[in-house]
């Protein structure tokens, strides 16, 4: 046996996963591998949390056959992308279809969908009198970069900062000498926890990186939807700063209120700091039980309230900002999009909640592109779209 304390001859290499490929992406989410990835998101993360509630909301099978005929219906289930799909009306499961490599029992990666946690979590507080919207974020995290301290938080909330993030899925190590001087989505995957750092660079965590973004002057001059996912983990800490506490219990609450039946995976940086811009991963039921809780303005399956109606109901009330073509009908407004009737979100790759207060309708459609950068506007515009058509079916 080898004497305690010396150091052993081992020889490492970087893991597989999380390694930069010569695409400028890590290896996971490179389009060859990315289905596999968003399939698994808790195998590929370096850390997060795994929580579940104690009691699940019951989904009847009340299956509408109608919904399946719609033509828009039949191509988006039909595509190579396609993962899964669900469509609940109150407690009736109404729809469900998965691929032949997906089922009920697999969650799915919602990407950008986990930013509506921070929506239930910040009206939540607003409502209780915890926070100005009006206020700066500076008086809430005095040590942040000007980046976000000149911002009001309505601002960051409704994607209306201008600073130096750069919300780019391409290869932006390719496009710099100095990868580090690039604040951009590729760095904030390293603070997430889903890529490696550049050799000889040590990891660091999402407040770090939120705190180095930098601006001239936060304001926007247009009424363009300036989306940064670096907003959302502002958000949070905002969150997390109110209250004195992590928000892990805050994200247990959602949970429970939301009444899931299997796990909500999210991913965790360095610091044990939740990615809640985009590393969530749920089952098709579990994220239409989750979207319940907004038709219910943040009240739980057991009465308890993890958000605010008056909070959500201003999102749809025409503030926040313009989105661009191809989806230009939709306006961003309190971590939420909206077209004025339903609030949902949109998540990379092509994910989407949509929900219908009235109706107690939640529509949830999960996919994978395989274009190089998994970014495709079309796309985005063909799901809402057909979304809205089931939505029409449902509640006329």
């Amino acid at each position: 046996m080898g004497q305690s304390g010396t150091r052993a001859n081992c020889v490492t290499i970087e893991n597989a996963d999380l390694a930069v490929g010569s695409g400028g992406k890590e290896t996971w989410i490179l389009a060859e591998n990315r289905r596999h990835g968003f399939h698994n998101l808790s195998e590929m993360c370096r850390n997060g949390w795994m929580i579940r509630a104690p009691r699940m909301l019951d989904l009847a099978r009340s299956i509408d056959r109608r919904i399946s005929d719609l033509p828009s219906v039949r191509r988006l289930t039909g595509s190579p992308y396609f993962s899964g799909m669900a469509v609940v009306r109150g407690q009736e499961l109404l729809f469900e279809d998965y691929a032949r490599d997906f089922g009920p029992d697999r969650r799915h990666s919602i990407q950008s969908i986990t930013k509506t946690t921070v929506s239930l979590m910040i009206g939540w507080l607003v409502e209780e009198g915890r926070i100005d919207l009006s206020k700066t974020v500076a008086e809430y995290l005095p040590g942040i970069g000007s980046g976000y301290a000149g911002a009001t938080v309505q601002d960051v909330l409704d994607m209306n900062v201008v600073n130096t993030f750069v919300e780019d899925y391409s290869d932006s190590y390719r496009k710099s000498g100095d990868p580090s001087a690039i604040q951009g989505y590729n760095r904030l995957e390293i603070a997430m926890g889903w890529r490696l750092p550049p050799e000889g660079e040590a990891p660091f965590g999402l407040r770090d990186f939120v705190s180095g973004i930098t601006s001239d002057d936060v304001r926007n001059p247009g009424t363009e939807t300036l989306y940064k996912s670096s907003n959302t983990e502002v958000l949070a800490w905002i969150a997390e700063a109110v209250t004195g506490e992590s928000l892990y219990p805050l994200l247990v609450g959602i949970v429970e209120a939301a009444g899931i039946e299997g796990a909500l995976y999210m991913s965790t940086d360095i610091n044990g700091a939740p990615v809640v811009s985009g590393g969530g991963a749920l089952t098709a039921r579990d994220l239409a039980r989750y979207g319940l809780l907004f038709a219910r303005g943040g009240v739980g399956v057991s009465g308890s309230k993890v958000g605010s109606r008056t909070f959500i109901d201003a999102a749809r009330s025409g503030q926040g900002t313009d989105c661009s073509a191809p989806i230009d009908w939709l306006r961003y407004s309190n971590q939420l999009f909206t077209n004025g009737e339903w609030i949902g979100h949109l998540g990379f790759c092509g994910q989407l909640l949509m929900v219908h207060p009235e109706s107690e309708t939640a529509i949830v459609y999960f996919s994978v592109l395989e274009e190089m950068n998994g970014d495709d506007d079309g796309w985005f515009e063909d799901v809402v779209r057909m979304a809205e058509t089931v939505l029409a079916h449902v509640t006329g």
